[in-house]
């Protein structure tokens, strides 16, 4: 079984003393989009990513800090790295090695810049959301850069099940038509009023939570996280179905 979960736009740079690590298994694909990032100014950056002038600065230098190849001096483990709503569910600084070992395994981080990066994969500072619409040689925009390579590199892991803890934008560069293995939608929604919605703050952090409840209980199959019940959700039978699963609270 394996999670697809999103990136996060805040990071979380503070050095670790955790050594194990892995490649990002596309850093080819990676260096020719920090080629094309190297060639756009501060100006034409805050214009294309919707963003501040500090933030396009500060991303700026980012893309031209690249440095190849990836070790523990200029990189950190993906899990570690990102520290967003879901990443705050997830609390992966609290897991044993083992349980680091499990998530590596069981989690796939879907990224504009990576593609598919693994928890322990290294990683460097950047932002490049999946939905940017920035042209990469013949290619209008991301989805058409990665192509099937994400897909494929999801099937080169040989799973039965993939769980998408995704948002949108993130699980379109997915081809589910070409996936071998059986996908399971998973969504999280809120009571308000006597009608169920989803709350995307809320929704972000319970798929981290759920993330959690699978490493931590080295769940293997979709059918097991149906006893997902933390934070108070639980499995709501009514609205699911076969392959999506809804959890309500």
């Amino acid at each position: 079984m394996l999670l697809l979960i999103s990136p996060a736009k805040s990071l979380n740079l503070e050095p670790t003393a955790y050594e194990n690590h892995t490649q990002p298994a596309l850093l080819e694909e990676t260096k020719v989009l920090v080629d094309r990032l190297r060639g756009i100014n501060t100006e034409e950056l805050q214009q294309l990513m919707h963003i501040s002038e500090k933030l396009a600065v500060l991303n700026v230098e980012r893309n031209h800090s690249f440095e190849f190849p990836f070790d523990r001096q200029n990189a950190k483990q993906a899990v570690l790295t990102f520290d967003g709503d879901v990443y705050t569910g997830l609390d992966a600084a609290s897991f044993s090695e083992e349980e680091l070992a499990f998530a590596q395994d069981h989690i796939g981080i879907l990224s504009g810049l990576y593609g598919l990066l693994r928890p322990l994969d290294l990683m460097q500072p950047y932002r490049l959301e999946m939905g940017t619409k920035m042209q990469v040689k013949d290619h209008k925009n991301l989805y058409q850069y990665w192509g099937d390579k994400i897909t494929d590199l999801i099937n080169e892991r040989a799973v039965k099940y993939i769980v998408n803890l995704a948002s949108n934008e993130y699980f379109k560069s997915v081809n589910k038509k070409k996936l071998n293995g059986e996908l399971i939608e998973v969504s999280f929604k809120e009571n308000k009023n006597g009608k169920y919605k989803i709350v995307a703050f809320y929704a972000k952090k319970a798929r981290g939570l759920m993330c959690q409840y699978v490493v931590k209980n080295k769940l293997t199959t979709p059918e097991q996280m149906k006893s997902f019940d933390w934070d108070d959700y639980t499995f709501n039978e009514e609205l699911s179905s076969a392959n999506a699963y809804v959890f309500t609270r």
